[in-house]
């Protein structure tokens, strides 16, 4: 009897745990890991069966080509005699891919286009990057993240020949825009038309189920936060960061937090951790992973409550080219934010949480939604998420006193400088003010004035607390650095800063 092979889907999570292990060494000189086991992965892996009994053998009808649409015949043969036989050649939502070109394509078309295409798309997209930043990354020997990695010092941005920060300084928005100088325009997704959200290569490493078939991530590592990032606990401040150098997922959520956890969090937090169908990653045609996968999690994009800099498209602009990137945000400190989205305000993170899972992942359209797998989440245990949310902590700020202000007692003069550019001349507080740095308002800073593409309007105040642990900066990343942030606004506000005002001020946001 043959040996062939069929593909069957587990049904089963597997109990795994997280034991890294290193196999080689990359030419750049990194530790190559294989993956830990992963459970989500584990419950959508194919395996392979061999076909040994009878019923399991294809006959000639399971392969004839009777199950195409354009075969199925037709309910009346008077259909023949009507507009187009009575066929709908049209698009059908359920049916074609979101974005066809054509009705009745399939995904084997759109796979394999789009894979022909991402060299290319790649090479576009880094010529821009190229062009615009210096990418070779410069860290600093003595200012780290929580679990230790160096952050990277700026500034990135590159200017055209001739052209120096102090004449940018000088110049009128009028005149930056129309000479094209501003240093921070906006960064685009590397393929707008496929959108969607895009997953770091460190973290696909680890969990291969976010590979996409289209595109890759395109920063440098070295500008992106911590991974695994720290995880602090407003309710449990006592014990630190809390993650242990784990990624908090599926495998090993209870282990770590049964203990540190009420039922409730510990129920919030492992919906959290469930993938839902939805945006790229889907069992439907309109993934872009190879093989249909169950969908992605909240933490996921949120690692450990915090981000490592994932980015996808901001849901709430159309035509589709009006959208623009979007950086995933911490959920450092989300227990003390009164609005929430980056534009819509909405005033509560139980609605939040609702609202995304039911307009597919930042897409604000509950059409896909539906059509992806449309997630309908009880608000019981939309509240036990929201409060998981709301445990999420920022880092330890030793140089900050219980009203946010700097201990000068435990300050260096670069530091109480730069508190002072922060309050005063470098109006910066007036956003972000003491003591958890941000205002709970949106605002507009008219970006159009330099640029010559469209402004975003107003956009809400982010939270600096913890801020060095969060690059890259602006709500599109175009900014790598916190030097790079100090540049932008110093142009952005017309503040004048001079260089030592600027690093004084860089210094000062090193501590928050």
């Amino acid at each position: 009897m043959r040996k062939d092979a069929t593909i069957v889907s587990s049904l089963f999570l597997a109990a795994a745990l997280i034991l890294p292990a290193v196999n080689s060494w990359t030419a750049e000189g990194h530790p190559s890991h294989k993956p830990p086991p992963d459970a989500v992965q584990e419950v959508q892996s194919q395996r392979e069966v061999a076909r040994t009994r009878p019923e399991q053998q294809k006959n000639q009808h399971d392969n004839s080509p009777v199950f195409k649409e354009s075969n199925a015949e037709l309910a009346s043969q008077a259909f023949k005699n009507q507009p187009d036989e009575g066929r709908h050649l049209g698009f059908e939502f359920y049916r074609d891919p979101l974005n066809a070109k054509k009705p009745f394509t399939t995904f084997e078309e759109i796979y394999q286009k789009d894979v022909a295409a991402k060299p290319k798309v790649a090479e576009i997209h880094q010529r821009l990057l190229e062009m615009r930043y210096d990418l070779r990354p410069r860290l600093s020997p003595d200012v780290k993240m929580t679990r230790g990695k160096p952050i990277a010092v700026g500034p990135t941005a590159r200017l055209p020949q001739g052209t120096t920060w102090e004449k940018l300084s000088a110049m009128s928005p009028v005149q930056i825009r129309s000479a094209n100088l501003f240093p921070y325009p906006p960064l685009p997704h590397p393929n707008n038309a496929n959108g969607g959200q895009v997953f770091p290569r460190m973290q696909i490493d680890m969990f291969p189920r976010l590979q996409r078939f289209d595109i890759d991530f395109d920063l440098p590592e070295a500008f992106l936060p911590e991974f695994p990032p720290a995880m602090f606990l407003q309710n449990r401040p006592e014990l630190g960061d809390v993650s242990r150098g784990e990624v908090v997922s599926i495998n090993n959520f209870y282990r770590l937090f049964k203990d540190i956890l009420t039922p409730v969090q510990l129920n919030g937090l492992q919906f959290l951790l469930t993938p839902l169908p939805q945006e790229e990653f889907n069992p439907t045609d309109d993934r872009k992973t190879a093989q249909p996968v169950l969908g992605v999690a909240c933490l996921d994009c949120h690692i450990n409550g915090h981000t490592t800099g994932q980015f996808h498209q901001s849901p709430d602009f159309r035509p589709w080219e009006r959208r623009f990137r979007l950086d995933t945000v911490s959920l450092r400190g989300m227990f003390n934010q009164q609005i929430h989205g980056s534009k819509r305000s909405l005033r509560s993170v139980e609605d939040f949480t609702e609202f995304e899972f039911r307009t597919a992942y930042f897409n604000g359209d509950p059409i896909h939604a539906m059509k992806k797998g449309f997630p309908i989440i009880d608000r019981i245990h939309v509240s036990h998420m929201a409060q998981m949310q709301n445990m999420f902590d920022f880092p330890p700020a030793p140089k900050l006193d219980p009203s946010g202000r700097l201990d000068r007692r435990l300050a260096t003069q670069q530091e109480i400088a730069g508190e002072e550019i922060f309050n005063g001349k470098g109006r910066c507080a007036s956003c972000h003010p003491a003591p958890f740095y941000l205002d709970h308002m949106m605002h507009d800073l008219q970006l159009e004035r330099f640029t010559r593409e469209p402004g975003d309007g107003p956009i809400k105040t982010f939270t600096l607390r913890g801020i060095k642990e969060s690059p890259p900066y602006m709500h599109d990343g175009r900014c790598f650095t916190l030097e790079d942030t100090v540049k932008f606004f110093d142009l952005v506000l017309g503040l004048r800063l001079n260089q030592q005002e600027q690093d004084n001020l860089v210094a000062f946001l090193r501590v928050l």
